[in-house]
């Protein structure tokens, strides 16, 4: 049986960290910043957690 391929989109998305949850980048960043507020923003670098209802799907993809 051949070996399951890492989803390529999934992989650029989502890093593993240390302790094994997973991490994602934040939305409302690219488009039309001059309308959001510096507060949020700023908020927005951080990076944000995958959902405990996504992480199944998004560990499938990377294979994990």
């Amino acid at each position: 049986m051949s070996k399951m391929k890492t989803h390529k989109s999934s992989a650029k998305r989502f890093k593993k960290t240390s302790k094994g949850k997973l991490k994602r980048g934040r939305m409302h960043r690219n488009h039309l910043a001059e309308a959001k507020s510096p507060k949020r923003k700023r908020q927005a670098r951080r990076p944000g957690e995958v959902s405990k209802a996504d992480t199944p799907a998004v560990r499938r993809n990377l294979g994990i």
